[in-house]
């Protein structure tokens, strides 16, 4: 389920191939290939993650999503973070919505659904996908958080850094 692209400004490509960029350098230091970013409503980065999960030194819950969300939520109040948006290059799953949510952050904007992720991941183990949309998550909140994605011409630059990595 793609909004309309009238959504999706110049802003939010320039922020979200700097999510990509985090991504490839989360790959090209041996970890998962996701990332994240956090900006305010001027578009300036508050924070960013790449994904740290990868036994045997990470955190099953170090998501990049879920990191960059509780950064950013250490440098803003929650009346700020509402008007944040988190940009990751894949759907974030049902642990890192909860988070966003938590933390507050009111828009997030995807490049890659979990359906196209599951293709690339295959049954991994180090990947075991939730077939929980993050519009759901969201949706059982109390409070609105638009979502953005998949950006369909944005999702095969968000899946190169997987191509091959999940073998």
């Amino acid at each position: 389920m793609s909004l309309s692209n009238a959504s999706f400004t110049e802003t939010d490509r320039r922020l979200m191939r700097a999510a990509l960029a985090v991504a490839e350098r989360a790959k090209a230091a041996g970890r998962h290939p996701f990332g994240a970013v956090v900006a305010d409503e001027q578009g300036n980065i508050i924070a960013e993650a790449g994904n740290n999960s990868m036994p045997p030194q990470g955190d099953p819950t170090q998501h990049a999503e879920r990191v960059a969300a509780a950064l950013a939520a250490q440098k803003l109040a929650p009346q700020a973070l509402a008007r944040c948006t988190l940009y990751t290059s894949a759907e974030p799953c049902a642990m890192c919505a909860g988070a966003i949510y938590w933390c507050n952050i009111g828009r997030v904007v995807y490049a890659m659904s979990e359906e196209k992720l599951l293709e690339l991941t295959g049954s991994h183990p180090e990947n075991p996908t939730l077939a929980l949309p993050c519009r759901t998550v969201f949706a059982s909140g109390q409070r609105p958080t638009e979502v953005v994605g998949p950006l369909p011409e944005m999702e095969q630059e968000a899946a190169a850094p997987h191509i091959g990595f999940w073998e």
